[in-house]
């Protein structure tokens, strides 16, 4: 299945804004993204729709990560998800130019929370997205059950449009 994640121009700018305004104490900012999803033929689009950030006080001091979230922050995440009956991607920012990955930590800990989400919105698909200065990549959980599968592809609209496979 292909997966392609759309995203404003504008949105994707003020969301990298966000995540390099320095904090107390993590090392990295992180958020969350509601998004509406679609099908073509047996692809999934998923249409970013509004940023959220975590707020200050809902980082967790924890030096062995550069940010760590803590149990507001999920269930103001969840809360959103429920009200609105959205698809939920958290969002965190690593350094540098091209298509970005994972870390081992990144992958532990969406693997933990991401599924969560199906609980108050399972007629989504929910994931975690990782960005560069320049690019994208990001993972997507079908069901609650399955493990993430990586998105194909992103798409940023606006001038100029951008597009950058990331599979």
């Amino acid at each position: 299945m292909k997966i392609c994640f759309k995203i404003t121009a504008d949105l994707l700018a003020a969301i990298r804004a966000d995540l390099v305004r320095p904090h107390a104490f993590a090392h990295e900012r992180v958020g969350f993204i509601a998004a509406g999803l679609s099908t073509w033929g047996t692809g999934l689009l998923v249409l970013a729709r509004e940023y959220r950030p975590v707020a200050d006080d809902e980082y967790l001091k924890d030096p062995t990560v550069g940010a760590m979230m803590g149990p507001d922050a999920i269930r103001h995440a969840l809360q959103w998800a429920l009200q609105e009956g959205a698809a939920m991607f958290h969002v965190h920012s690593h350094a540098g130019s091209g298509i970005p990955r994972f870390s081992g930590i990144d992958l532990r800990e969406s693997a933990k929370f991401v599924p969560d989400f199906f609980k108050v919105a399972p007629e989504c698909a929910h994931g975690a997205v990782v960005l560069s200065d320049t690019a994208a990549h990001g993972l997507v959980w079908l069901s609650r059950s399955e493990a993430g599968v990586s998105m194909s592809s992103f798409v940023s609209v606006g001038v100029p449009l951008r597009k950058w496979s990331t599979a």
